[in-house]
């Protein structure tokens, strides 16, 4: 992070990057004298709700971040940029989206939490968009436009208000990860009941933080007053606590209640209790072994939606069909439970030495009750194209080979990415064809 006195002072001539959280109300016009080398403008954390008619002097600026600011309208600006492709205005306070407001480059773009009732139809015309995050806004529909969005992978559309999803939606050929919890969808929900163990926060002890995603913090824990179903299990526990508010996913309790929804398989990470208070929602859960570690990274801003891997992580093809097995057994028990995962990576997955996987994060997963039967195989082949690339990620760090497994799950990897929707397997099929090929 640098100062508003360096940049004053010319101390930052030649920067490709620039962060300022000063407080500002107005846009530093010293940011132009890096027009020349400047790619990434961060001033997020600050009370802009302006930017000037010749912001597009930034003519190298390829990422801008604006988020937490005061912006009630998309600075139609940005769209003179001639190289940007990544933008964030996340928790402003948008309302309208003018046409035309949005470079022809954007790659990736974030609207989260704002109050944005309505997209322009020139979004449609977004043809490297490869990832939306729109939850937490007010829109009641898509434009028809996005039909054209053909590139669009990852969509995350929760705590709208959105009456449905439209087919052409999820018939795009490369959409992959997909989360609409917290909408008015088709047929209403009772509300979810589970038979969950419920517990009181003051029935533990929190211990060392030891995860932290967008919808919570994840600690280590003991039972102080452990419950007498469970008693005779480990004291040593895990406890998700929500923190509340609306995430690029959608709402905490949504998470909450598709985890539950979910129920229980030798590949999930087990939930053995939840804590549903007035001022608080928690998981607890059984704490995973130390010997499960990652399987992968987060994407970055270069790879976008696909994950990447620590140098030199190898698998053989032979503990690669064992996880894509487990995972498609795991991810048909999800889906005939009526929940669909929204986030099929490879860093939401743990293995072991003997590639056993636990595999877990619901904070994008949706109810498929909501949805009409056809809808709901839809999104299980959108799902399946997420699976896909988890596969084609892992067969990337396998040297290539005449081995026949490997053959195997290459054209397993194919299928599940076709871009033809009916033409992509089933998760039960998938178990169906790795079932014997490992050992």
């Amino acid at each position: 992070m640098q100062t508003l006195e360096q940049l004053r002072s010319r101390q930052l001539i030649g920067t490709k990057r620039l962060q300022l959280v000063e407080a500002l109300t107005e846009f530093p016009s010293e940011i132009f004298e890096l027009a020349d080398t400047l790619e990434v403008l961060d001033l997020s954390n600050n009370q802009l709700d302006a930017l000037p008619a010749d912001f597009g002097r930034l003519k190298n600026l390829k990422i801008l971040f604006l988020s937490n600011n005061r912006f009630e309208t998309l600075p139609s600006v940005i769209a003179d940029c001639p190289e940007l492709d990544m933008i964030g205005f996340k928790a402003n306070l948008i309302k309208q989206v003018p046409e035309g407001s949005l470079p022809n480059k954007t790659r990736w773009l974030i609207l989260t939490d704002n109050q944005i009732d309505q997209l322009p139809d020139s979004i449609g015309g977004l043809h490297r968009l490869r990832k939306l995050a729109l939850a937490g806004n007010r829109l009641t529909s898509l434009p028809d436009s996005m039909a054209d969005c053909r590139n669009l992978e990852l969509a995350r559309l929760s705590a709208n208000l959105l009456t449905h999803l439209p087919e052409w939606l999820l018939e795009l050929p490369k959409l992959s990860w997909l989360a609409f919890s917290g909408n008015p969808l088709g047929k209403p929900l009772t509300e979810l009941s589970s038979s969950m163990q419920y517990v009181s926060m003051s029935d533990i002890e929190l211990g060392e933080q030891i995860g932290e995603g967008a919808s919570g913090v994840i600690s280590r824990a003991k039972w102080l007053n452990q419950p007498d179903n469970l008693k005779g299990t480990a004291l040593d526990i895990a406890v998700k606590v929500f923190k509340g508010e609306v995430t690029s996913d959608g709402y905490p309790q949504d998470e909450l209640g598709n985890c539950l929804k979910a129920g229980e398989h030798s590949n999930l990470i087990k939930v053995v209790a939840q804590v549903a208070e007035p001022d608080q929602l928690a998981l607890v859960m059984e704490l995973i072994p130390d010997r499960f570690y990652n399987l992968g990274l987060p994407p970055t801003l270069d790879t976008c939606t696909r994950d990447t891997f620590k140098a030199g992580t190898q698998y053989s093809p032979n503990d690669i069909a064992k996880v894509a097995y487990q995972m498609a057994d795991m991810l048909a028990h999800l889906h005939q439970n009526g929940v669909s995962h929204g986030d099929i990576y490879a860093h939401n997955t743990m293995i072991d030495g003997a590639a056993s996987v636990l595999f877990g994060d619901f904070g994008a997963a949706s109810n498929l009750c909501v949805l009409p039967n056809v809808q709901q195989r839809l999104v299980e082949a959108v799902e399946v194209r997420a699976y896909g690339c988890l596969l084609d990620d892992l067969l990337t760090l396998v040297e290539p080979s005449g081995d026949e497994l490997f053959s195997q799950l290459n054209e397993l990897k194919s299928d599940c990415m076709a871009d033809s929707i009916a033409l992509r397997p089933s998760f039960v099929e998938i178990t169906g064809r790795l079932k014997n090929t490992f050992r």
